[in-house]
């Protein structure tokens, strides 16, 4: 997705930003959070931040102690960095955090002017450097979850879209563009974040278990509602994309373009800016194969199976009682109890079975020549090949194996998965020719009948609103539900199925 509209995009950005990093360093900007004085930094800037919030940009080294006394107040921490303010002040505007410049309008006198009273202000990026730092230090690592809520949000965003860009209206268009992307990005880093608690639950599971079982049900519940949620939506987004780039996709980005009010910016890149948005909406949704929904459908699957996993495995080993870390508690524990070293030994023995010559697996070049029983210690050393040595992998002289493979079977099979897929689609162009009512449907038209219907009625809205309509395709057909009076009837070769209140069509 794009940047924040009010950020100015960097001219010849590569990856990463690679090439601002090898023009200009920014990483001098966080200097201050790993120098010896960094509590005194952060409280400084701190003061800073509190006068940029009440429009005083430009401070002086007295101001500056003034808000720090004010923060004091509330926090006793912030007193330590208004001792001496100016050494402070040099450093960050030595890095580029702070701007400094003179103020004459201080001066009394001439002597006073040739002083050069300094004000210091945040510069651009020092203070994107400065609300970095302060979002790592406020956020809670804990505070992951995944926004099912939006999409009835994006929807409803995605049909105004299209009625503003139907209708010419820019301004409507440039505001629905800009909150759907934002809301596309917010949901892409709550995604990212909640896949990286699992990984950290996942992990620190052996030391806390009953950190994850307090919270096994919520959380597996979280995510069976989220992907129920994804699965629902999915093909009314898709819909609704299309829908919207029916009414001209170049008009609306044309339309946002000519709203959009960033000063930096030329008309051609906002006209790319606001393209690239778009084409990450379709990503999202309307992609064709492997679209950002499926994608983020697939990870929350693979999650709730991870998180079932790890719950067999913590339970297992709390009703156990035994894990890795309390057998080497108590076998450290036997080894202090021995009363002498040899039976130290003796238990080392018993325990890793180190004390065999061919415990390395490594064969004498004749076997009978060193007793079996003999111990490593006293027999005569295993000459081991180089690769074994530096790399642990034994030598192999010998190719590849030779992988088996049923040609004749594979054949078999795949003649008759596209004679089932030439079945499924002569079927469901049968049923777009003829129709479904007054005739008696067979069995692949029966099948994929009742296919059609299993996707049109998992696209359909939540109950709490009035359901008009609904439709699901496959195959290249497409069934549409419609509402009707009474109840309609498909004659089938496994009987009759009777539809109350609605109607079938299946359209080309």
């Amino acid at each position: 997705m794009s940047d924040e509209p009010d950020a100015p995009k960097p001219v010849d950005e590569g990856a990463f930003g690679i090439d601002a990093f090898s023009l200009d360093d920014r990483l001098r900007l966080f200097h201050f959070a790993a120098a010896e004085k960094r509590h005194e930094y952060l409280w400084l800037l701190r003061a800073f931040d509190r006068g940029r919030a009440n429009y005083q940009v430009l401070l002086h080294a007295s101001d500056a102690v003034g808000l720090l006394e004010r923060l004091a107040v509330d926090h006793p921490a912030a007193g330590a960095a208004g001792d001496d303010v100016q050494p402070l002040l040099d450093a960050l505007a030595d890095w580029q955090i702070l701007d400094r410049s003179y103020d004459g309008t201080r001066a009394a006198n001439l002597a006073e002017y040739r002083k050069r009273h300094y004000v210091y202000q945040f510069t651009q990026a020092g203070y994107r450097a400065y609300r970095s730092v302060e979002d790592v230090l406020g956020a809670r690592l804990e505070d992951a979850q995944l926004s099912r809520l939006v999409f009835p949000d994006i929807l409803g965003d995605l049909h105004a879209l299209a009625e503003a860009n139907a209708a010419g209206d820019a301004e409507e268009v440039y505001r629905k563009l800009g909150r759907l992307d934002s809301v596309l990005n917010e949901m892409a880093q709550r995604a990212a974040r909640f896949y990286l608690m699992l990984g950290d639950l996942a992990r620190t599971n052996d030391t806390r278990p009953e950190v994850f079982l307090a919270h096994k049900d919520t959380l597996l519940a979280h995510m069976r509602e989220f992907t129920a949620e994804l699965g629902r939506y999915a093909p009314l987004l898709a819909e609704a994309v299309e829908k919207a780039a029916a009414t001209g996709v170049d008009r609306m980005v044309e339309c946002a373009a000519e709203a959009d009010e960033r000063l930096f910016r030329s008309p051609a890149e906002r006209l790319a800016d606001w393209r690239h948005r778009w084409d990450g909406i379709v990503h999202w949704f309307a992609e064709r194969e492997h679209s950002e929904t499926e994608r983020l459908q697939d990870a929350t699957v693979t999650a709730i199976r991870s998180v079932l996993a790890l719950l067999r495995r913590v339970t297992e080993a709390r009703r156990g009682g035994v894990s890795r870390e309390s057998q080497l508690r108590h076998l450290a524990q036997w080894f202090t109890s021995c009363e002498s070293e040899e039976d130290a030994h003796a238990l080392f023995q018993a325990v890793f079975g180190l004390g065999a010559p061919r415990h390395i697996a490594v064969p004498y070049a004749d076997p009978e020549q060193i007793p079996s029983r003999a111990s490593w210690w006293e027999a005569e050393p295993v000459e081991l090949a180089r690769t074994l040595v530096q790399s642990g992998r034994t030598p192999a002289l010998h190719g590849p194996g030779r992988i088996e493979r049923n040609d004749d079977r594979r054949a078999v099979l795949r003649a008759g998965q596209l004679k089932e897929q030439a079945e499924r689609r002569s079927a469901a162009n049968a049923l777009a020719s003829d129709g479904v009512y007054g005739r008696t449907l067979d069995e692949p038209e029966t099948r994929a009948l009742l296919g059609l219907l299993d996707v049109a009625l998992a696209a359909r809205v939540p109950a709490s609103r009035l359901v008009t309509a609904a439709s699901g395709s496959a195959h290249g057909v497409r069934l549409t539900l419609t509402p009707a009076e009474g109840s309609t009837t498909v004659d089938t070769v496994r009987g009759r199925l009777h539809l109350d209140g609605l109607r079938l069509e299946v359209t080309a």
